[in-house]
Parts: structure tokens; C-alpha cells; sequence
């Protein structure tokens, strides 16, 4: 099984270029962010070169304004496609730059049928610039608990719009955390959107946490996902304490006790 560490969460108090030789160390398969786009690209990229793991994906930016601290992406906002499609070709360069799979397209905070329309337009746009660069896109509901009027928060909502889009760009992103707590069911749920499935991220629930806590036994989840045909990476994106990233490895029991039972 190959677990990743996502570096918006594990190690975040360094540079990426930093935090992936740490992140090797201690055995994660592969990489990914959330937004590296105040970093040095060429730095980044050495680091993966020098670890000899891949990244696996970035997000679009959720504003391009660095002051915004509310929006929580742009790709449904009416009105900001010109935005969203800048930050659309900038994760794309950057996933081109680092050898990513693919990116993460962040709707925003709205609703009703003109935020609707604008997804609809804004994905089939991004879907053709992902196809030249030969680079997946993928949407990731995201729990209302924790981001209240966000656009997409369930996977009966993503799967919905990327049926209906009939792209093959366009996967979905299925993170154990959000979907425990808008959905449930996670595994039998998991089982029937395999098809559309890109990527796996995991943390406990509550608190998105390490995955050793809460209310889902993902010692036992993640290989029943393993089980029913996913191939993929699973991320392991969790909060390391109240600030997130310092003292990463005094988490990493659960990586251990995973690995010592060939899990991870």
C-alpha cells in the first residue's frame, strides 16, 4: 500500500523543499500540497528529484489576493472566471513542474443555479487545458462543519457533475474525513464510486487528526479500499496538534504499527 504525506499538514512549519527529504525519511511513497505557489519551484522540484518519489497533486489557489483569508477557491464564483482560469493555468504549470498527477480545483463558497452553470463552464474549460498538459483534475467535497457555504460538500454532489460532464480529465478526490462526516458508509460508499476515484486522502474524525484516532478503524478501511480494486496513493492528511507541523514525527506511531503489520 502506498501511503503519502501531504506537506499542508505534516512537516508545514518547513519550505516543501525541506519538508520532502523529512517525509521520505520516515518512508512516505510519494508527496502532496495544497498551494506552493510562494516557493521556489526549482527548489521543489530538486528535492523530489534528490528523494526519488513523486508529488502527486497541488490545489488551485483558493484566492489569488494573498490578503483573502475567506474564499476558498474560485471556480463557481459568477463573475471571477477570468481569476479562476488563472489559477486553473497556474496549477497546471506547476503540476507539469513537479511531475503531478493531478490538481485539485477548488470550487469557492456560493450556491444556486448560476454557480452551477459557472462550474459547469469553468470545469469543461479547465478539462481541455488539463488534456494538452496531460494532467487530471480532480473535486473533492469538502464538510460543511468546517467550511460552511462551500459549493460542493458531498460526493453524491461531485459525482453527479463529473457524470454529467463526461470528461476523462475529471476524477474525484474521496477524503475519508469529509465523507464520514457529511456522508458515512464510507467503505460501501467508496465501492460504488471507485470508477470515478483519482485519489485517496485519509484522517480521523472529529478533528482530522492522526488516523489511529477517532471513529473510523482506517487500519481496516484502507485496505478494504485496496481490496475492492484502488491502486492508487492514499494521503495522509491530518493535523499534527493545535499548530499544525511542528513535531511531525511524534504522530507517526500509527505509520509505524501500519508498516510493522504490512500495511503501510
Amino acid at each position: 500500500m502506498k501511503i503519502a504525506a501531504h506537506l499542508g499538514y505534516l512537516w508545514a512549519d518547513r519550505p516543501v523543499a525541506e519538508a520532502i527529504p523529512l517525509a521520505a525519511a520516515a518512508g512516505f511513497a510519494g508527496f502532496e500540497l495544497h498551494a506552493p505557489y510562494d516557493q521556489d519551484q526549482a527548489e521543489i522540484r530538486a528535492a523530489l528529484i534528490d528523494a526519488g518519489r513523486p508529488m502527486l497533486g497541488v490545489n488551485t489557489r483558493r484566492s489569488l489576493d494573498p490578503e483573502d483569508r475567506e474564499t476558498v477557491g474560485l471556480t463557481a464564483l459568477p463573475g471571477r472566471e477570468h481569476e479562476a482560469q488563472d489559477a486553473i493555468l497556474e496549477a497546471i504549470d506547476w503540476a507539469r513542474a513537479l511531475g503531478a498527477a493531478h490538481i485539485h480545483v477548488l470550487a469557492g463558497k456560493t450556491s444556486g443555479p448560476e454557480a452551477a452553470a459557472t462550474f459547469d463552464a469553468n470545469l469543461l474549460w479547465a478539462c481541455g487545458q488539463a488534456a494538452k498538459a496531460s494532467v487530471g483534475l480532480v473535486l473533492e467535497p469538502l464538510n460543511t462543519l468546517d467550511n460552511p457555504g462551500y459549493f460542493l460538500s458531498t460526493t453524491t454532489h461531485a459525482a453527479e457533475i463529473i457524470r454529467r460532464l463526461g470528461r476523462p480529465e475529471l476524477g474525484l478526490m474521496f477524503d475519508t474525513y469529509h465523507v464520514q462526516v457529511m456522508e458515512g458508509d464510507v467503505i460501501r460508499r467508496f465501492g460504488r464510486l471507485l470508477p470515478l476515484i483519482r485519489h485517496v486522502q485519509f484522517a480521523s474524525t472529529p478533528g482530522r487528526l492522526r488516523p489511529d484516532l477517532g471513529d473510523l478503524a482506517h487500519e481496516r478501511v484502507l485496505p478494504a479500499m485496496r481490496a475492492a480494486g484502488y491502486e492508487g496513493f492514499f494521503g495522509a492528511e491530518y493535523r499534527t496538534g493545535p499548530v499544525t507541523g511542528p513535531d511531525t514525527e511524534k504522530t507517526l506511531g500509527w505509520f509505524d504499527a501500519w508498516r510493522t503489520a504490512g500495511i503501510g
